[in-house]
């Protein structure tokens, strides 16, 4: 009944591989204006920064960004929603369709693991890109500057460049405890030459989070507590310390930073939960994409993330062709009374799309006449999301402007929970209780946690993060973190990509593009690994 866009999924074949070192490059372009000379002309004019400055967050959500290396289009170039997209694909807990529609396929096969991939490609010009935009702002404002505006702007870039190193850092290898000496990525610093990234070997990861400190130590102490929506504040970087801390099991500072990033932000109520939601920026939301319809991803119609993430959108991958699910035995765990519950649409006895405790319609009307949004829309399978709404919450908007949640202060509650559960200052005892509030107060009020051991704390902190940030690229680094295995066997994934990996398997870093390790040979890679096998259990 819904307009369909008849898509032709571009073959992956040849690729004209381009050298990266434009995108890697620090500096800005000195052919016509010196380092000097820019920043004579912002200390006389800081706002002249601000171009730069939105091009951090614009990078965020670019369009077509590979198009030229790869030679055409692809389906998953939108940003970093896409990498989001990604990394939950390669977990447990988001199947999806094995199918030519599903752009991230070879995420969820794990088949993009070599050095050709187009979507491993995407993921280091996506990060580096933007690291490298963030060392031009750095470069240009000197840390001693009086001038707050100046201030504010470095400090956004100085937090930026961290966050992009906490997503590569974890990428790229292990997780820090165990493995903190081994290989990581490259650190391209602000007065790094040409010369010198074409010959800059991988730092390792301890070398790496010292980076990460160090930048989120100046932001903070230099950035406002608010600022634009969209746009990272004092907050946002603590909040990306409590991160950097809750991974390198740095406990207590990990709580601190957590505290202080929740501050004056209230999470989704229960009554918001109980439709869909998660996609305008609100009061939860520390930091965001703020997407308008007049954005480049918007106005390609289906090369964005509500098209593949929304299961109401008119225009899209998702429903019908490649929708996102739920793994069933998490969904399964999930308490009836818990109103997450409802995030997912299933099929009961009769044959009717049901969702548990939501506060939703499910009649759409068109023409004068009432359809069930689920057979509107072409669902095709149980354990269906329906946590991200459509554009404007109108179902069937071809319109998908939705913002795209990167910080939430729930997340900052179950950091704090696992923390002090987990702290030398603190107990398992204590970390219950901040859990138990959280839950009880904005998700289910008969939650109780039963954990008696610090194991089984962690194992339920864990399931909460599972369900509560379902979806917003979480789950891989938990995965990676806390050492899980990935267990797809006896699940609704299809059988083609079921199996089940150990903790810590050998293909679980990614793979250093050829575009970086041509250009820079000093770089050596990560060993590839055989995807895994349908059925197998490693």
């Amino acid at each position: 009944m819904k307009t369909i866009y008849k898509l032709i999924a571009i073959a992956f074949g040849a690729l004209a591989v381009a050298a990266c070192s434009d995108d890697l490059d620090t500096r800005p372009e000195g052919d016509t204006m010196t380092e000097d000379q820019k920043k004579e002309i912002y200390e006389q004019n800081p706002e002249k920064l601000e171009a730069d400055v939105l091009s951090l967050y614009s990078s965020m959500i670019e369009l077509l960004a590979i198009e030229d290396w790869y030679g055409g289009q692809l389906h998953f170039d939108f940003g970093y929603a896409a990498v989001m997209l990604m990394m939950d694909s390669w977990g447990q807990d988001m199947p999806s369709e094995d199918s030519s529609y599903n752009w991230f396929a070879s995420s969820q096969d794990m088949t993009d693991r070599t050095q050709t991939s187009p979507l491993g490609y995407f993921i280091w010009n996506n990060l580096y890109k933007q690291l490298g935009l963030a060392n031009q702002v750095i470069a240009t404002v000197p840390a001693e500057s009086e001038d707050a505006t100046s201030l504010n702007f470095r400090g956004q870039a100085l937090a930026v460049r961290a966050f992009d190193y906490l997503n590569l850092v974890q990428l790229y290898q292990y997780t820090y405890v165990g493995h903190e000496n081994e290989l990581a990525v490259p650190i391209i610093a602000e007065t790094m030459t040409n010369d010198e990234a074409k010959n800059n070997p991988r730092a390792t990861v301890a070398e790496v989070y010292e980076q990460i400190l160090s930048d989120l130590k100046e932001a903070i102490a230099i950035l406002p507590e608010t600022g634009v929506s969209g746009q990272v504040n004092r907050k946002v970087a603590y909040g990306l310390r409590a991160r950097a801390h809750l991974l390198m099991q740095n406990y207590d500072q990990a709580y601190d930073d957590a505290v202080e990033a929740a501050k004056g932000y209230l999470p989704y109520s229960i009554a918001e939960v109980s439709k869909p939601s998660f996609n305008a920026f609100n009061h939860a939301w520390l930091w965001g994409n703020v997407i308008s319809e007049t954005n480049d991803v918007v106005l390609s119609g289906i090369v964005n993330f509500p098209a593949h993430m929304c299961s109401f959108t008119g225009n899209g991958y998702s429903p019908g062709y490649s929708g996102r699910y739920i793994n069933s035995q998490l969904y399964s765990r999930i308490p009836d009374t818990d109103v997450r519950k409802g995030w997912w649409a299933t099929v009961d006895e009769d044959g009717q799309w049901v969702a548990p405790n939501v506060d939703w319609t499910w009649a759409i009307t068109y023409n004068g006449s009432a359809y069930n949004i689920a057979e509107w829309e072409g669902w095709q399978a149980p354990y269906l999301n329906v946590k991200f709404g459509a554009y404007n919450d109108l179902y069937d908007n071809a319109t998908n402007a939705c913002d795209i949640p990167l910080m939430r202060v729930e997340e900052m509650l179950l950091i704090q929970a696992e923390a002090k559960g987990l702290s030398q200052n603190g107990s398992v005892a204590e970390g219950k209780a901040i859990l138990e509030s959280f839950v009880q107060t904005y998700r289910d009020p008969s939650y109780t946690c039963t954990a008696s051991s610090k194991e089984e704390f962690i194992d339920a902190v864990w399931f909460q993060r599972r369900i509560e940030l379902w979806g917003e690229g979480q789950s891989w680094f938990d995965i990676m973190r806390l050492k899980k295995p990935v267990h797809r066997l006896g699940t609704n994934f299809e059988s083609t990509v079921a199996w089940n990996l150990p903790a810590e398997a050998s293909i679980f870093p990614l793979i250093i593009p050829e575009a970086e390790t041509n250009v820079n040979p000093a770089c050596t890679n990560n060993p590839i690994a055989a995807a895994p096998q349908a059925g197998q259990t490693y």
